[in-house]
């Protein structure tokens, strides 16, 4: 019988609950467009969360939004979201009939999910995926504070993938746990390409100038501050180049302060927080990302899949995304002298930026395109399934 329910299974669309942190930032991004391409693929797919993901622009007979709903009570000085969440994704998993909970950042998802799945499971097992994507391994759970209930959540969850072959590594020596699947970022090769003829080149560069792009968050680890160091530095080598800067964040303030330090207000755009990422992309010169800690650098990616050369740090997963000396280059952290160089080297030689960012989307398709790693997340769920109908035999 177990058997022949995996098969119906295989051949039925998933029902998926997906759990993300709905605010700007990449595993947001990648959580709402797995789900938007498992839909367009015929799974239905249910996002439970605080508020609808940045990404998540509209919903449709297979994409629904299960909001989490906060009481309010005297008694909690803090309200306890972890336990609204677990109770919303119990509630969801029984009346959607969920196959299966993907959970997007080991803290506090994966131990809501973990505790829904307990609270239901003598009436419907539902197994926990949960993701890795950066900052919930290599700043959040390495707190002393944070370690043992991390290691837990992922000791207790029916899967983890990475987005990376370098936080896997990174998750086995914070935490002896190495039964992860990496799984990388990925790009819509549709949605993510070079815009020759847009209207917003124009007005980012009115009279013609060079156009650098960098996109954030704006937290202190991505160091924006080195971005408009290097404007700087390409202005006065000579080169008439403006800086748009995409995201908000903590950050922000300093990053205008020293805008205005250096004189480069009137070349430094803030745009803000922008649902269409690759409108801005498509439009620049070169892509800039000097920061101290990427698990992945999935702003870097989707630049190569825009035919944007990037200038990037030679940190974590980035040199698994950018081929140094063929789609970009890469510096240590900091080196804002060789980040310029190399972007005035650019800059300077048309033919050799153009074949930078052709290369960069070659290798973007053809490593890291939906087509080639959604299939990775549905054989991972259905292998994830079978495991737990096995057990539950």
């Amino acid at each position: 019988p177990r058997a022949t329910i995996f098969v119906r299974f295989r051949e039925l669309s998933m029902n998926i609950g997906i759990t993300v942190y709905p605010t700007y930032g990449g595993s947001g991004i990648v959580g709402s467009e797995l789900g938007r391409d498992l839909a367009d693929r015929g799974h239905n797919v249910h996002f439970i969360s605080s508020f609808l993901p940045t990404r998540l622009t509209e919903l449709s007979e297979r994409i629904h939004f299960h909001e989490v709903e906060m009481m309010s009570y005297p008694l909690f000085e803090h309200q306890p979201y972890d336990l609204a969440l677990a109770t919303k994704m119990a509630t969801v998993a029984r009346a959607e009939k969920l196959d299966l909970l993907h959970v997007h950042y080991a803290i506090p998802h994966s131990i809501s999910a973990i505790l829904a799945r307990e609270s239901i499971k003598q009436k419907r097992y539902v197994p926990v995926i949960t993701t890795l994507h950066g900052t919930d391994i290599t700043l959040v759970g390495a707190d002393r504070s944070y370690l043992p209930i991390t290691r837990y959540g992922l000791q207790q969850s029916d899967g983890v993938t990475a987005v990376s072959k370098f936080l896997k590594q990174a998750t086995i020596e914070t935490f002896d746990f190495d039964e992860i699947e990496v799984i990388p970022n990925f790009i819509c090769e549709k949605h993510y390409r070079r815009l020759e003829d847009s209207p917003l080149r124009t007005e980012h560069s009115p009279n013609g100038e060079r156009l650098l792009v960098h996109v954030s968050n704006f937290r202190a680890v991505k160091r924006p501050v080195d971005c408009v160091e290097i404007l700087a530095k390409v202005r006065a080598a000579g080169v008439d180049a403006r800086l748009t800067m995409v995201g908000d964040g903590p950050e922000l303030s300093a990053v205008t302060y020293r805008a205005e330090q250096l004189g480069m207000n009137g070349s430094v755009v803030f745009v803000g927080k922008q649902a269409n990422i690759s409108d801005y992309l498509g439009i620049a010169d070169v892509f800039l990302l000097p920061s101290e800690l990427e698990s992945f650098g999935l702003a870097a990616l989707e630049a190569q899949a825009c035919e944007v050369p990037v200038i990037a740090t030679r940190i974590g997963g980035i040199p698994e995304v950018v081929n140094d000396g063929e789609s970009g280059f890469l510096s240590d952290v900091g080196d804002v002298d060789k980040m310029s160089a190399d972007t005035l080297h650019l800059l300077g030689n048309e033919e050799l930026r153009r074949g930078f960012g052709e290369k960069g989307r070659e290798l973007a398709v053809q490593r890291y395109s939906t087509s080639k790693i959604i299939p990775q997340y549905i054989a991972f769920y259905e292998k994830i399934v079978k495991k737990a109908l096995a057990a539950a035999a």
